[in-house]
């Protein structure tokens, strides 16, 4: 068998090379223009923590144009220029929303509904993600609600007013409940913000009150999961700490709503807040708490998946990202 030297191989890839480009255009396939799918694909992410298996299921997001004040006790003109150095819309800030599935090997713990389906292209997203995910809304034992807050607790019901998760046992914090149904409270609410969640409230729970569990703080709600006080944001605030085999995750809602303002601006006071005053001691309590303890953070409008960590910086706090794995 005759051997092939390196001079013949060089020799004849340059000879072929020089052939092809005697080809004409036409003779020369080529590629087929696809159009661009301008949409995302659904967001989920899990992994593990302890025997316990977390995904984060994106509700999606939106970009919120600045109203007169967003933040009480600043202009308007420093929230926006913490976030275009943020890199966000000018004139806007970004709201991902990030609903939570804990299962614990025996039971399927929905945190958080997000909006439901019909509030805009970008929001209401999770019965779509929940399915990409391997989810049937049917599988899902409880369902915790963090607050009583429209993007916490419309995606409850569909659409036509069924259950969109008809086998859970929905669970709300004991003190959110008692204030938001309340027709006294709501007679005395301000007009705008404030006024409009009490028609969610009335428009989710009016028919549930015999379906709906009310829990207290440092309670075991589910399995390994355990409420938390975080009032301030609303009078009934609460987070989650979630816990197996020493592994912990602490859920913590809306203890700070956009971290690029709030984390690094702690004072802040967002116009969202119940109780502003409270709610920036709630937050200085349980970022002190999370970064002395290293302990993992879920953030329901962090940036998708909404989990890292918390240091400190300076007067604040910055968030640490948690590195994405392509291992469970």
């Amino acid at each position: 068998m005759t051997g092939l030297s390196r001079r013949h191989v060089l020799n004849s890839s340059a000879a072929a090379m020089a052939a092809s480009t005697l080809l004409p255009l036409a003779a020369i396939p080529a590629l087929a223009a696809a159009p661009p799918s301008g949409k995302q694909a659904p967001s989920f992410y899990r992994f593990k923590l302890g025997d316990f298996e977390i995904t984060v299921v994106s509700d999606g997001a939106r970009a919120i144009p600045l109203p007169p004040q967003f933040v009480r006790n600043v202009s308007n003109e420093q929230v926006l220029a913490a976030a275009e150095a943020a890199y966000m819309p000018k004139g806007s800030i970004i709201a991902p929303f990030n609903p939570v599935v804990v299962n614990t090997g025996a039971k399927l713990v929905l945190i958080d509904t997000g909006f439901g389906p019909g509030l805009g292209p970008t929001v209401g997203l999770l019965p779509v993600t929940l399915a990409a995910a391997g989810f049937d809304p049917k599988s899902i034992d409880v369902v915790l609600i963090s607050h009583m807050h429209g993007d916490h607790i419309l995606g409850l019901k569909n659409p036509d007013g069924s259950l969109a998760f008809p086998n859970a046992e929905i669970k709300v914090p004991a003190v959110d409940w008692a204030y938001w149904m309340s027709d006294e409270n709501m007679s005395r609410a301000p007009e705008g913000f404030q006024k409009t969640q009490f028609g969610f409230n009335r428009k989710i729970f009016t028919n549930l009150a015999d379906r709906v569990t009310r829990y207290d703080w440092s309670k075991e709600v589910a399995p390994g999961i355990t409420s938390v006080d975080t009032s301030g944001h609303t009078p009934g605030h609460t987070s989650f700490v979630i816990e197996s085999a020493s592994k912990q995750l602490y859920f913590q809602g809306d203890v700070t709503n956009v971290p690029d303002l709030f984390l690094r601006n702690p004072e802040w006071q967002v116009m969202f807040d119940s109780e502003p005053e409270k709610a920036v001691v709630t937050r200085r309590r349980v970022y002190d708490m999370a970064s002395a303890e290293k302990m993992l953070v879920s953030g329901y409008h962090f940036p998708f998946p909404g989990l890292g960590y918390v240091e400190k910086a300076g007067t604040g706090y910055r968030l640490v990202p948690m590195a994405w794995n392509p291992v469970i």
